[in-house]
């Protein structure tokens, strides 16, 4: 009983503070400081984490590697995020294996790039909610 009060009772972190740690984990897969960051696509849906940390160890030193699953299916996206411990690794990685055939398909493999916020308009195309007024015609 003693454990579950101290639970309830335990101050709530600030939100400012929640959203910090969620978009610094977020963004850690595309660069994490002393690693790089390796995009691999068009993976075969039967690929597994430790497959692709066996085909990079080829390359050097593999520091993690981290495989989307859809969160409807449970199955994997078909694109992973690999990190190397230095630039040289990554681009021996890159070079060997961009275009290369692996489990029946061509790979994409570059160096991961931040994903971009899509922002999507409210009201579909020039509505009254447009901010930007000077597209609109009279």
């Amino acid at each position: 009983m003693e454990r579950f009060n101290a639970v309830e009772t335990a101050e709530p972190r600030p939100l400012r503070t929640q959203v910090a740690e969620f978009l610094a984990y977020r963004y850690s897969f595309y660069d994490s400081g002393d690693f790089m960051s390796i995009y691999v696509g068009n993976l075969s849906y039967e690929v597994t984490s430790d497959d692709l940390n066996e085909v990079f160890a080829e390359y050097g030193t593999v520091s993690r590697v981290q495989v989307p699953m859809d969160r409807e299916t449970g199955k994997m996206r078909g694109f992973a995020f690999v990190e190397m411990a230095s630039e040289a690794e990554e681009a021996a990685a890159i070079a060997a294996l961009d275009g290369a055939e692996w489990m029946g398909r061509d790979l994409k493999v570059n160096k991961a790039k931040p994903r971009e916020d899509n922002k999507r308009s409210s009201g579909g195309g020039g509505g009254w909610g447009d901010k930007d007024r000077s597209s609109r015609r009279y």
